[in-house]
């Protein structure tokens, strides 16, 4: 019997699969904020919904609480001053234990069902998740709009597509008949049961709490695992909110709603006895290089899925599009003030210069020109703070103070004062010279609104610095321009070598830090930077095992 949920959302489902396969353009959640769209009370609604929530207790019905924790603090310098419940590490994990069963009871079917109808709840309440994502991380409004809602809610559904593709090609049951010439044939009923690993621990970053959670969190609930979520510390609000939608929904459907756990700390004790448990067989994470591999290191009951640190990096040659290449190049380095895994940090330009629609340009005339064009499009200080957001971290604040002593400043970084929110904290990106023997300067990430632009001898050693750079330190992107088709070969050859993501002659509205859910693949696994990529069958295939009886006929 077909589970009424999935039922529901049964063509949404088919056209997601369908979507991963052919590899185009598709979303069935519009990233236009529109009151055509979304009701013309949206954005209030999503407003007074934030508002709601700030000073007061968040509530949420889960076992072992001892007490209240939360300390987020607004890049807006908007009070936000929410507690949360604060449960303890091991009743989290003996209630996600116990709600393993209804959560096997469902079937696939029944698991994917109510995942897709949270996600359908999920972005009827964007504007709402919107305002939290905004005012928790410092994202500008478009972005925590598009990423934080509608992208976020497009990269789970990717990853309940795979899953359930990998799902529904194992067999409920099969009849087994093996002839045995005169006598009679052997033959067996056979079913197949599949079945979570078990707890599956999702650790949230403090820049994308739902972009960056929702793909590990979705692929761990379809696949049978009950999941506790540890959002960051400051960006806790968004997956509070998800955790409760995701726990009623699969009330309703039928299972225990701790099979959904939300892990508020205010330190790393609870993150790391969560992780070391050995009933926790998955974790995925997003963050630092540090923790990251401490949690590969130290985890090894579990399989973790992360993405950390890279130095993702643009060789430049030619181009036959030099104001368009500039000012993509801008926008790529102020988006979120460039507080993106996949933002650019290093650009990689021959010391001779290159050649361009406009005429020859020496190095030095590419780094003067670039440090224009982002003056140029961060003049208006709406647009400004609009396409910047705001600093999320004073670590960040910390490295841009110091950036000068990393090379040549070609563009001092400057604060903006934000049209609406006068505490916010608004900065320009800073933009450096260096040569490539300053590997200090530019060969590790320096997190935030910082770029290089590297001289290297000649365009062969570009490409062979960027291949350098991806494998010894790791990169989710790697870009390039150039006029020249052999040149282009010879990059793809490089990145393909390096295992990372190539963008070639971007100089309109696609932006090489930015990445499409069913078309794009975030991340390849391939590098340093991330050992996992969403989505591919590989990141959810391995969250469930087949189980197998047999029975004589």
């Amino acid at each position: 019997m077909t589970h009424p949920m999935f039922a529901r959302h049964q063509a949404m489902l088919d056209r997601a699969v369908q979507a991963v396969t052919d590899r185009g353009y598709w979303s069935p959640f519009s990233e236009n904020p529109s009151p055509k769209v979304y009701g013309e009370t949206a954005m209030a609604d999503g407003r007074a919904a934030f508002d709601a929530y700030c000073g007061t207790e968040f509530q949420l019905d889960q076992p072992g609480c001892t007490g209240t924790a939360g300390s987020e603090r607004s890049p807006y310098g908007v009070p936000i001053n929410i507690r949360y419940p604060r449960c303890s590490g091991e009743a989290l994990i003996e209630a996600s234990k116990a709600a393993r069963g209804s959560l096997q009871a469902l079937g696939p079917q029944g698991r994917v069902g109510a995942l897709l109808e949270a996600l359908v709840r999920l972005n009827q309440r964007s504007f709402e998740i919107a305002h939290a994502v905004m005012f928790t991380t410092g994202q500008g409004w478009m972005m925590a709009f598009q990423a934080g809602a509608a992208h976020a809610q497009d990269r789970a559904l990717e990853a309940v597509a795979y899953a359930w593709r990998e799902m529904s090609g194992i067999p409920a049951e099969a009849h087994w008949e093996k002839p045995q010439g005169k006598n009679p044939a052997l033959v067996l009923k056979k079913r197949y049961e599949i079945v979570g690993r078990g707890t599956a621990l999702v650790i949230g970053c403090g820049t994308f709490p739902t972009w960056n959670t929702y793909p590990g969190l979705f692929a761990a609930l379809a696949t049978g695992n009950p999941v506790i979520v540890k959002p960051h510390r400051n960006a806790i609000l968004p997956a509070a909110i998800t955790v409760r939608v995701l726990r009623e929904v699969l009330a309703e459907a039928g299972a225990d709603p701790n099979a959904v756990l939300l892990a508020v700390d205010d330190s790393r004790e609870l993150t790391r006895f969560l992780a070391t448990h050995k009933a926790v067989k998955s974790i995925d994470f997003t963050g630092s290089n540090s923790f990251g591999n401490w949690l590969i290191e130290n985890c090894r009951q579990a399989q973790v899925y992360a993405e950390l640190a890279g130095v993702n990096n643009v060789v430049i040659e030619s181009t036959d599009d030099y104001k368009g290449m500039l000012r993509n190049l801008a926008f790529t380095l102020s988006l979120y003030s460039g507080q993106m895994c996949t933002t650019t940090q290093a650009i990689l330009v021959p010391a001779g210069g290159i050649d361009t629609d406009q005429g020859h340009k020496s190095y030095d005339e590419v780094a003067a020109d670039l440090g224009r064009s982002i003056d140029k499009l961060l003049a208006d200080p709406a647009v400004a703070s609009a396409v910047l957001g705001c600093i999320q971290s004073s670590d960040t604040l910390g490295r841009l103070d110091e950036a000068s002593r990393w090379g040549d400043v070609v563009l001092a970084s400057q604060p903006v004062a934000h049209p609406e929110y006068p505490e916010a904290t608004v900065r320009t990106p800073v933009l450096l010279k260096c040569d490539a023997a300053d590997e200090a300067a530019y060969m590790e990430e320096r997190f935030g609104p910082i770029a290089f632009v590297v001289r290297t001898p000649d365009a062969a050693a570009a490409i062979a610095l960027s291949e350098r750079i991806t494998t010894e330190h790791g990169a989710l992107t790697v870009g390039a321009y150039t006029a020249k088709p052999d040149f282009a070969q010879q990059v793809i050859t490089a990145t393909q070598r390096a295992g990372v993501a190539l963008s070639l002659n971007l100089t309109g509205g696609v932006y090489v830090n930015q990445s499409a859910a069913y078309s794009d693949y975030h991340g390849t696994g391939a590098n340093p930077s991330a050992n996992a990529s969403y989505a591919d069958s590989a990141f959810v295939a391995n969250r469930f095992r087949v189980i197998q009886h047999r029975f004589a006929v």
